[in-house]
């Protein structure tokens, strides 16, 4: 069980892994650390605030529901909380192909963090303290430990900085700016510091939140329902009964939008903004922007969409989805009062924006190790990206290579081809980011391959060799994987042994071919199931098992295709470069591409091919210096 403590007498001597926030990234890190065996510390500011949600009360959407699939099949905890949380389901892109299909979750803000509190706090090898850190100790280039704002040194072997929007944060609305880490919390004041010391860039960024509204002064009759989907698990843990039941404790969206009123005061107020005023320095994220930036930036539209949405059970606050502003308060009042639904609303806390200090991604490895110091990890939007998905699965990750170092075994890097979160950590090692890195599912090459549905299958095999995937949640996988390969395998040796007219099927048709037609299901297959020999109990296949054929089939030349092209990447990948090559001295390279490789220090020729700035000219080079079996290295 965890411990909380109150002093550091309560502290063991040293601790393996001291991981620094209690955020997304913070929780999936701590938890993956200590089941990994490691004894691990949590120092949060408040210990309450654990897994607070700090902006819209939801999980998943486009990629980021794929990233929350993925972190469940490597054995992190959102997936489950999210489950046990959920107000709401919608699979979103329904309209489109599978590739793009994605969950997503209105989740109860408080029952969210209570549940994942909870988790943390029975976990065995895990203590919680609540302090501030305020240094990184070093000693010939190794991280020893960390020191807390109030005086005490705490040893460590390795440290992962998570620390959210917590440093040096400043918010501002209209005039109005002061530090914090977000609303009603202090910000996290020295450690930047204490890393530039170290000789980490550092560089500034911002983000927003919404005006939140009381539920209760509200005229729902003047918006549109969206009510939930039956849902669809997060998690593989999450197995009682099919979500029907819970259909009648799930709560509404309400969809509503701005007027040309709303755009007349934006624009009549934009010099109060905190935004367009110059009081902001931080780039912000290019895909959730203001109300401002909407106002201004596509001036020729009459209306934007917005989403109310519930906060939790029995909770009269609601989050407007859509209007993050850092307008003056009376004038979010205002605009407030121009939307439909909304004519006689109570604002129980005005929007405002937020910077804070971020590093560049660029200085950590793929491992999420620091490039600069030894055993200093950093994940989240300590690195420049944006949501509680994206930062979990770099807290997964961080965790899970922090451990895996002080066991003296191979870090698990996921590439390109295998799962979003490989995606994510590649792009920001490898190409940076300019402003808040935000998941999307364009962002993924072989995003036919990578779907939510199949995150199990792809990943929950390295989740169970690390230790932190159950027996029984493997067993359910791998019956299930075999359970597919038995459907294909009858799908592609079995005929219609009857004409069935309704479905316009001939006798002596094979079934994959007929299942290749968009209006066939699989389901209208199933029933020449029993009269096939030497089949499984048709019981035992599973819904998701048949999901899984059905797309497989369907879009098997589109797979197939992506799977060659995935052959062709790993080819690139599988050269491999040493870390301590000298780039200086190869002075066949262009002076940009030294700059560059130096600076990223790719794993594979495949990475360098994604550097920005690295040309093609610089690859042969490189590619020459590989099969020689001669680079120079440095001291």
């Amino acid at each position: 069980m965890t411990r909380v403590l109150t002093n550091s007498g309560d502290m063991r001597e040293k601790y393996d892994i001291v991981v620094v926030g209690g955020g997304h990234a913070g929780c999936e890190a701590a938890l993956a650390a200590a089941r990994m065996g490691m004894s691990t510390l949590m120092i949060t500011i408040r210990k309450e605030k654990i897994a607070e949600m700090s902006c819209n009360p939801a999980i998943g959407g486009l990629a980021k529901g794929h990233l929350v699939k993925e972190i469940d099949a490597l054995g992190g905890e959102m997936g489950r909380i999210t489950d046990k949380a959920m107000l709401q389901f919608r699979m979103l892109n329904r309209g489109k192909g599978p590739a793009v299909w994605s969950p997503r979750a209105q989740s109860d803000r408080k029952w969210y963090a209570v549940y994942m509190q909870e988790a943390i706090a029975q976990q065995d090898r895990l203590d919680v303290l609540e302090d501030q850190v305020v240094e990184v100790m070093v000693d010939d280039g190794h991280v020893t430990g960390v020191v807390a704002a109030k005086g005490v040194r705490i040893e460590c072997r390795v440290a992962i900085l998570a620390c959210g929007t917590f440093l040096n944060g400043l918010i501002h609305r209209g005039a109005e700016s002061y530090p914090a880490g977000r609303h009603g919390e202090a910000p996290a004041l020295g450690l930047t510091e204490s890393l530039v010391s170290l000789g980490f860039e550092v560089g500034r960024f911002k983000t927003g939140t919404p005006p939140r509204l009381d539920g209760t002064t509200i005229d729902y009759r003047m918006m549109s329902p969206q009510e939930s989907e039956i849902p669809q698990w997060f998690s593989h843990r999450s197995r009682n009964g099919n979500g029907t039941e819970q259909l009648q404790d799930f709560l509404p969206c309400y969809w509503t939008q701005t007027t040309e009123a709303s755009h007349r005061l934006v624009k009549d107020n934009l010099k109060l903004s905190a935004l367009y005023s110059g009081r902001i320095r931080g780039r912000g994220p290019r895909y959730c922007p203001s109300i401002e930036d909407k106002v201004v930036r596509f001036e020729q539209r009459d209306h934007h969409p917005l989403i109310v949405e519930p906060e939790g059970r029995g909770n009269p606050e609601v989050y407007l989805n859509g209007m993050s502003t850092s307008l003056p308060a009376d004038v979010q009042e205002k605009i407030l009062r121009t939307i439909p639904g909304l004519e006689n609303v109570r604002m129980t806390r005005a929007g405002y924006a937020i910077e804070y200090d971020y590093f560049s991604p660029s200085q950590v490895d793929l491992t999420l190790e620091s490039r600069l110091i030894s055993g200093l990890y950093l994940a989240g939007q300590i690195l420049g990206t944006s949501g509680y998905e994206e930062a979990a699965a770099q807290g997964l990750m961080a965790g899970i290579n922090a451990s895996r170092k002080l066991r003296a075994q191979d870090p698990v890097i996921l590439d390109r081809s295998q799962a979003y979160i490989g995606v994510l950590i590649d792009d920001l090692v490898t190409k940076g980011t300019e402003e808040p890195y935000r998941m999307f599912p364009s962002r993924a090459e072989w995003r036919l391959l990578l779907r939510q549905d199949n995150a199990d299958l792809r990943l929950m095999d390295i989740g169970k060799e690390l230790g932190l995937i159950e027996d029984d949640g493997w067993e359910r996988m791998d019956s299930k994987r075999r359970a597919v390969s038995e459907v294909e395998n009858w799908l592609g040796s079995t005929v219609a042994r009857e004409d069935v007219a309704q479905l316009g099927v001939k006798k002596g048709e094979r079934l994959d071919l007929i299942l290749r037609r968009p209006e066939i299901e699989i389901g209208d297959l199933m029933t020449f199931w029993g009269k096939a020999d030497g089949n499984v109990d048709e019981g035992l296949i599973s819904d998701a098992a048949l999901e899984q054929v059905s797309i497989r089939v369907k879009y098997q030349g589109y797979i197939e295709r992506q799977s060659h092209q995935v052959e062709a990447f790993r080819k690139m990948e599988s050269h491999t470069i040493p870390q301590e090559l000298d780039y200086r001295s190869m002075r066949e390279l262009s002076m940009e591409g030294r700059e560059k490789l130096g600076r990223v220090r790719p794993r594979s020729l495949g990475q360098a091919s994604r550097i920005s700035g690295v040309s093609h000219g610089d690859l042969a080079i490189l590619m020459i210096y590989l099969k020689r079996g001669h680079v120079p290295r440095g001291t």
